[in-house]
């Protein structure tokens, strides 16, 4: 629709040609995973061991207005009570039969997020510990499913974006005082934990450091030249992966190309961009098609898209946090685009068949050009009702494709 068949050839080329000369591997585990040769199809386990307001709001809206995030939660209802409650919240969202089904649907991946704060928590900090017991159970379900496991450092201290998916929103504060080497620290007891495991084919060393909002980008190829080390110290078969930090992939070409053993970690979404909140479905494929044409074919290494998912609004509720509204109906700054009703909770179900079929077309176009180069991780895979973010409901409704391989939009180019 936006690009000719020769152009889509053209592109198809440059993105092969890119995966193949990011190839080239150090010797690892029979049963490690082959970046850059296979594709990558998974899904995230977002808000179990790092909660989000609006994956599980219940457990927000029990704690009261001021638990805007899990380091005000923990902090609102004390270690005891937080231990409590968040036990039950590990117990219960997350089960073996998860990770039959993520495999019936022919995933090959799970990323799960966990923080600093997991591998013991400072004293002066209010979050609990614990979650590794959990972590541990996940790992144990994804091998007998037969899928790899990539287990994620997604909390960093002082908050490495300011998002509430850090586990504290507000300033970003990490990089100041001794919060890096904290990190290295935490970093340092989950490689030696789980990296000579032949199902964590893969460890990322920070989600989503945000460069545009003041991090030094010279400091985090820094620290992810110690993260490349701590993990090669305990074992040289588990692969090293990097959040792209909100910037180009292709800008960190030239850099830790060697072994084959990096990969970039990039994440695409729509709905925080107010200019294509306006846009109609054939603009949000056209996107998807100028995202990996322009950026994915251009990095000389490895890339998978590790976060985006089908909502092609902002109106779940506490997406843009507790207590914010959205831009697509005008309650966050913005202009008012569209009407939020049956689209902030509840499954996508509730929407129109034309939304759904829409929605559908954008996950097919996504999953069509994310392989084209390395692959994909979706967010996420349940929630308490969020429409189009939960993988579970999307394939319960046929909004995603039952195999990634299956198609009633063909040629989103």
């Amino acid at each position: 629709m936006f690009f000719t068949i020769s152009k889509k050839a053209l592109i198809a080329l440059a993105l092969t040609i890119g995966t193949r000369a990011a190839t080239v591997r150090l010797d690892s585990r029979s049963d490690s995973f082959n970046y850059g040769g296979d594709k990558v199809r998974g899904v995230n386990l977002g808000g179990w061991l790092v909660l989000e307001p609006w994956i599980t709001p219940s457990i927000f809206d029990e704690a009261g207005d001021g638990a805007v995030d899990e380091w005000t939660l923990t902090k609102v209802l004390g270690k005891e009570e937080a231990k409590a409650r968040l036990t039950e919240h590990w117990e219960s969202f997350v089960s073996q039969a998860d990770f039959t089904r993520m495999a019936k649907a022919g995933l090959n991946h799970v990323r799960i997020p966990v923080g600093y704060w997991a591998l013991g928590p400072p004293d002066d900090d209010p979050y609990v510990d614990g979650q590794l017991e959990y972590l541990d159970k996940a790992i144990d379900w994804a091998e007998e499913a037969g899928l790899k496991v990539l287990v994620d450092l997604h909390g960093a201290p002082g908050s490495q974006n300011g998002f509430d998916n850090s586990g504290r929103r507000g300033p970003i504060q990490w990089q100041q005082g001794d919060t890096v080497e904290q990190t290295l620290d935490a970093f340092d007891r989950l490689a030696e934990r789980y990296v000579d495991s032949d199902v964590v084919a893969s460890i990322e060393a920070i989600n989503e450091p945000n460069v545009p909002g003041g991090l030094d980008q010279g400091r985090l190829r820094s620290y992810y030249d110690s993260v490349y080390d701590t993990v090669n110290k305990y074992d040289a078969g588990t692969t090293v992966v990097y959040g792209d930090g909100f910037l180009p992939v292709e800008s960190w070409n030239g850099w830790r190309t060697e072994g084959g053993k990096v990969v970039l970690d990039t994440h695409h979404y729509h709905m925080f961009d107010t200019g294509l909140l306006a846009k109609d479905i054939d603009a949000h494929v056209g996107a998807v098609c100028d995202f990996a044409y322009q950026h994915l074919a251009k990095s000389d290494k490895p890339v998978f898209v590790g976060e985006w998912t089908g909502a092609l609004t902002d109106c779940a509720k506490y997406l843009n946090g507790k207590g914010v509204g959205a831009r697509y109906d005008g309650t966050y700054p913005s202009h008012h685009i569209g009407d939020c009703t049956n689209k902030a909770t509840g499954s996508v179900t509730g929407l129109s068949e034309r939304e759904q079929s829409n929605m559908r077309r954008f996950i097919e176009a996504q999953l069509d050009l994310y392989e084209m180069k390395d692959g994909w991780i979706f967010w996420t895979w349940k929630t308490e009702g969020a429409p189009g973010w939960d993988m579970r409901d999307l394939l319960d409704a046929g909004v995603f494709p039952a195999t990634p391989e299956e198609r009633r939009f063909p040629r989103a180019c």
